[in-house]
């Protein structure tokens, strides 16, 4: 069997080479799907801080990570400025580096608007989470499935993004016909598994917010 192998570069932005490999006089041309797999990487993580910060009831350091505190003049993260450790089931304890930063550490929480109640202590803060009502538990569990959708819809932008591309490329004669369906196979593929990982996630929120 007569086996050749090219190499090729290709003005198109997702294939960053376009490998030619001949097998008995047929043509089959790779498609890149580095930046395809980076793009739905990049929207599960974004997805995961945003169930993060939608509260269980129960406490967790991560429910801060959005808040950022003036440091000489600076906003900066809070876990720059203190550590944050569970203090019991619903309360968060905010000990700062340097003691004078109590104060712009509990304003910082409370202008967050997290539902909270936040306290201080004058050596560090304490931050309490109310028990989950019924109606805010579903409330909570409709905010899940609206960011799991918009989330869903980013993979979907992805997709057609990627499929123009595939379909330009073949039809400039850089992709056979076969080729095309063979690259939409493993873009499927890859559209499956990261919504499959989002379902995971939202799914997962959901037993949490139930329990």
């Amino acid at each position: 069997m007569a086996t050749s192998l090219s190499v090729r570069a290709s003005s198109f932005p997702h294939l960053t080479s376009s490998v030619t490999i001949k097998i008995l006089n047929k043509t089959y041309t790779m498609y890149d799907f580095k930046k395809l797999s980076k793009e739905i990487e990049v929207t599960t993580e974004h997805f995961k801080n945003e169930l993060a910060s939608i509260r269980t009831g129960r406490a967790a350091p991560a429910l801060l990570d959005a808040v950022r505190v003036d440091s000489y003049g600076t906003k900066v993260p809070l876990n720059q400025v203190g550590s944050v450790t569970i203090e019991d089931a619903r309360s968060l304890r905010v000990t700062p580096w340097e003691v004078d930063a109590v104060n712009q550490i509990r304003q910082a929480i409370s202008d967050a608007n997290l539902g909270v109640s936040v306290s201080s202590d004058g050596k560090g803060v304490r931050v309490t989470f109310p028990e989950l009502t019924s109606d805010r538990r579903t409330q909570l569990i409709k905010l899940t499935n609206t960011k799991l959708e918009e989330a869903r819809i980013a993979v979907r932008k992805h997709r057609e993004n990627v499929w123009d591309d595939i379909q330009k490329i073949q039809k400039a004669g850089d992709m056979s016909e076969d080729d095309k369906f063979r690259a939409k196979d493993e873009m499927e593929k890859l559209i499956k598994a990261g919504n499959d990982a989002l379902e995971k996630l939202a799914e997962k929120k959901e037993i949490e917010l139930n329990a």
